[in-house]
């Protein structure tokens, strides 16, 4: 299925997860662990954030690369559900898709066993079509050090071809995998309109600690807005005009963080595409992440815009 006036292209990961719901450190004491809840669903970061901006209401595509395999397939069939465009996602015979079994805690926080010889591991910039760029209004890189292959060079040349383009150009990111530092990506983060790091992946990249001190380092880079996600505080967004914390939305208990960063991103990118100001896309994004938390597994929680606007109206009078 190829869309035609794209919003949203998602370059990145999509794989399967298989989530297991409440586990505790001891499982391995026992013999046979009974649980609430194990569940097949769609993970990684392109993949949820496609699937959240759809259902936002938004066109949006996917690049990625998976392989000739059922895992494949329901990746595949997941983005025919979602009206995902999914033309050039890159389906490779011989390739394993790449599978994470997560471990969700009591608590909500979740532990990834995952497949080094995946797809996942294999995704390289030959892989992303940047024939598609013409096509849409932002690229979404879904998280700088996920796919090792996506080093900082292949990001400067992905970026820009984007910015050639005339995209917009926004990154998420997780800890790096293989030891990399701020100084290997430096130069790719030079072309990003938005960067949304979480606070402990900005603190081991920046190694600064206060939120003003992080989000300077990434300005010095060249980001133009950096919003930095802080769980429960709700979010720190910085730019040359503007300095200030979104507070996140109160009375949420949270049963699975999986994917509550891509929601974030996926909510912040719809508002930008609806033209929101900058605070009111910090709103958007808590009340996306709020919704996602509540449900297990990453795209379960956000089922429609309606259900997002009814709550993001209810914040809205609580932070006035």
């Amino acid at each position: 299925m190829m869309l035609k006036n794209l919003d949203v292209i998602c370059a990145g990961a999509a794989i399967v997860d298989i989530l297991l719901q409440p586990v505790s450190k001891n499982i391995f004491d026992t013999e046979s662990y009974p649980l609430e809840k194990i569940e097949m669903t769609t993970g990684g970061d392109a993949i949820n954030e496609a699937i959240i901006l759809s259902r936002l209401g938004r066109k949006t595509a996917l690049l990625s690369k998976i392989g000739a395999d059922s895992a494949g397939a329901f990746i595949q069939e997941a983005c025919r559900e979602n009206g995902i465009d999914y033309a050039s996602l890159h389906v490779e015979p011989g390739l394993i898709t790449s599978m994470n079994v997560g471990l969700v805690a009591a608590d909500g926080e979740r532990t990834f066993v995952t497949n080094r010889n995946g797809s996942l591991w294999k995704l390289c910039a030959k892989d992303i079509d940047i024939s598609r760029f013409s096509q849409a209004k932002i690229l979404s890189l879904a998280s700088i050090f996920n796919a090792p292959l996506l080093d900082g060079k292949s990001l400067e040349g992905i970026f820009s071809a984007a910015r050639d383009a005339g995209m917009m150009i926004c990154a998420d990111m997780i800890k790096p995998r293989l030891g990399e530092t701020l100084e290997d990506i430096r130069k790719a983060l030079g072309y990003l309109d938005y960067f949304f790091p979480n606070y402990e992946e900005a603190v081991l990249l920046t190694q600064k600690r206060e939120l003003d001190e992080i989000a300077d380092v990434f300005l010095a880079c060249g980001v133009k807005n950096i919003v930095i996600k802080a769980g429960n505080k709700g979010c720190y967004i910085k730019n040359a005009a503007t300095a200030e914390i979104i507070a996140a939305v109160e009375g949420i208990s949270s049963l699975d963080t999986t994917g509550a960063g891509d929601n974030f991103a996926s909510g912040f990118i719809a508002g930008i595409l609806e033209g929101k100001s900058i605070r009111e896309c910090g709103q958007l994004a808590n009340v996306t992440a709020a919704i996602s938390v509540q449900s297990l597994g990453a795209t379960t929680g956000v089922r429609n815009r309606q259900q997002v606007e009814d709550l993001y109206k209810d914040y809205l009078k609580k932070q006035k």
